[in-house]
C-alpha cells in the first residue's frame, strides 16, 4: 500500500511519508533515470563521479561549509551549477525550482548525461529541487514525486521546503485544470 495518498494535502502527512521510508541511506542514489541525489562526500570524490559516468552536477549547497563546488574544481569534464542555499524554513528555495529544473532536464537531454543533485547530506535542499524537477518537467503530482523518489532513496526536507513544494503542486495543478477547460 502506498504510503501517500494522492491527495496528500498537508505537511505533516508528508512528513509522516518521509518518514515511514525504510530504504537505506547511501551517499548517492539513483531516483530516476541518470538523475542522482547525493551527499557532499560523494560529490568531492571525483574519481567515483568519473566511474559514474556523471556528467553534470547541480551543488544546492554552493558556498556552504566544506563545499569545494565549482566549474574550476571539475574541470571540463563535470558542467557545474552551484546554488546558493539554505537549509532553513525560512529559506525561500522556490525561486531555484524553474531553473534548477532546467539545468536537470538540459542535463538529461545532453548525450550520455547523467547529473548529480546534492547538498552536504543529501536530504532536504537537493531532494526538494529534485522533486520540482520531477513536478515541472514529468508532470508528477506533489504526493507522486516523493513517492517515485521514496523507491530509492531516505529523503527529508523541511517543512519550509514542504510548503513550496505544496504552493508550486497546487500552481501546476491549476494550470492542468485550466488548459482542460480550453
Amino acid at each position: 500500500m502506498s504510503p501517500l495518498r494522492p491527495a496528500a494535502d498537508s505537511v505533516t502527512e508528508l512528513e509522516r511519508a518521509l518518514e515511514s521510508c525504510r530504504v537505506e541511506f547511501n551517499e548517492i542514489d539513483e531516483v530516476w533515470p541518470n538523475l542522482y541525489i547525493g551527499n557532499i562526500a560523494i560529490a568531492h570524490n571525483k574519481e567515483e563521479l568519473k566511474k559514474l559516468g556523471i556528467t553534470h552536477i547541480l551543488n544546492a549547497a554552493h558556498g556552504a561549509w566544506g563545499s569545494k563546488g565549482s566549474q574550476a574544481f571539475y574541470g571540463r569534464e563535470i558542467h557545474y551549477y552551484g546554488i546558493e542555499a539554505e537549509d532553513s524554513t525560512d529559506f525561500d528555495l522556490s525561486i531555484y525550482f524553474r531553473p534548477a529544473s532546467a539545468y536537470i532536464h538540459k542535463a538529461l537531454g545532453a548525450p550520455n548525461g547523467r547529473i548529480l543533485v546534492h547538498c552536504v547530506l543529501g536530504k532536504s535542499r537537493s531532494a526538494t529541487l529534485v522533486l520540482a524537477y520531477l513536478m515541472i518537467f514529468q508532470n508528477f503530482s506533489l504526493p507522486e514525486a516523493v513517492e517515485r523518489i521514496l523507491q530509492s532513496r531516505a529523503i527529508s526536507p523541511n517543512r519550509g521546503f514542504l510548503k513550496q513544494l505544496q504552493d508550486l503542486n497546487m500552481e501546476l495543478q491549476h494550470k492542468i485544470k485550466q488548459c482542460q477547460l480550453l
